[in-house]
C-alpha cells in the first residue's frame, strides 16, 4: 500500500478540524445530515449523469490505484529486462527470444518481442507499441476525469447548500438564536463542497495524473529497447541509450544497487 496518499487524507481532515477547535467552531456543527446530502449525494449524482457507466464500473479499482502500490514494471527492471535479450539476440539469434517471453514482466516487452520474432521491422513495431500507449493514456485520463468532476462540481454543490441554508434562515428572522443557528448551517454545506473538492477529489485526479505519467514513461522505455532489439544495437550502447530516461536519483541508486551486489559477491567468493 502507498502510505503516503493515506497520510495526506488524514493530514487533509486533521487540518480542518483543529482549525475548527482553534477558530472555536464546534465539532458538532458538522452533524448537519442536509448539508451531506446535498455535497456527497449530489456530487454522485452530477458524476454519474456526466460519466459513462462503462467508465463509473471500474471506479473500486481506482481507489485500489490511489493507494495501492505501482504495479506497473520499474525502470530498472525494463532496462535489465532489455539488456539480456539484447545479449542474448547477439549470442544466438533473434529467435531464442521466443523462449524468453514466459520470464519477462512487462507485457509491452511481450508483444515487442513476438513481433520481433515474427520479423516485424523496427518501424512498424514503434508504431504499434506507441498506439497501445495512447490507448493506455486515454483510459486512464478518463479515469482521472471523474475524480476533476467530482473537484468542479462538490464546491458549486456547496454554494447550492448555502444558498438553501440561507432560504430557510429567512424563514427564522423573527428567532435569533433559531437564525444564527440556520446561517452557521448553511456555511456548513460550503466548507464542505471546498474540502471535498480540494483536498480529496482534485488531489486524487492529479495522483491518478501522475501515476500514470509514470506508467507511460516505463512503456516508452520499453519500446526504446525494443527498437533497439531490432537494429541489432551493441547491448552496452542500448544500456547507455536506455539510461537516458533515468534521473540522476535512479542511475545513482541503480549504481549502488549494483555495487552491493558486487560487494556480496566477492564476499561470497571469499
Amino acid at each position: 500500500m502507498d502510505i503516503m496518499g493515506l497520510i495526506g487524507v488524514v493530514i487533509g481532515v486533521l487540518s480542518v478540524l483543529i482549525g475548527m477547535q482553534l477558530k472555536g467552531v464546534p465539532l458538532s456543527a458538522l452533524n448537519n445530515m442536509a448539508a451531506v446530502l446535498i455535497i456527497i449525494m449530489g456530487t454522485v449524482g452530477a458524476v454519474t449523469i456526466a460519466t459513462p457507466g462503462n467508465e463509473l464500473k471500474n471506479l473500486g479499482k481506482l481507489f485500489g490505484v490511489l493507494f495501492g502500490k505501482a504495479k506497473f514494471t520499474s525502470k530498472a527492471e525494463v532496462i535489465d529486462t532489455i539488456v539480456r535479450l539484447s545479449e542474448l539476440a547477439r549470442q544466438e539469434g533473434l529467435l531464442v527470444l521466443e523462449k524468453e517471453m514466459e520470464n519477462i514482466k512487462e507485457p509491452l516487452i511481450v508483444r515487442g518481442v513476438q513481433m520481433l520474432t515474427d520479423g516485424a521491422d523496427s518501424q512498424y513495431i514503434a508504431e504499434i507499441l506507441t498506439t497501445e500507449i495512447e490507448s493506455m493514456e486515454a483510459r486512464h485520463a478518463a479515469n482521472a476525469q471523474i475524480f476533476t468532476q467530482a473537484g468542479t462540481y462538490a464546491p458549486t454543490l456547496g454554494v447550492l447548500g448555502a444558498v438553501l441554508g440561507l432560504i430557510a434562515a429567512l424563514s427564522e428572522m423573527n428567532d435569533t438564536e433559531k437564525l444564527g443557528h440556520a446561517i452557521s448551517a448553511a456555511f456548513i454545506a460550503t466548507m464542505l463542497g471546498i474540502f471535498t473538492g480540494y483536498v480529496l477529489w482534485h488531489p486524487f485526479a492529479n495522483r491518478l495524473k501522475r501515476k500514470s505519467r509514470q506508467e507511460v514513461m516505463v512503456k516508452q522505455l520499453a519500446i526504446e529497447g525494443i527498437i533497439g532489439l531490432s537494429e541489432g544495437q551493441n547491448p552496452r550502447m542500448l544500456k547507455d541509450r536506455m539510461q537516458a530516461f533515468l534521473s540522476v536519483s535512479e542511475r545513482s541508486g541503480k549504481a549502488a544497487g549494483k555495487g552491493a551486489a558486487a560487494e556480496t559477491a566477492a564476499e561470497a567468493d571469499s
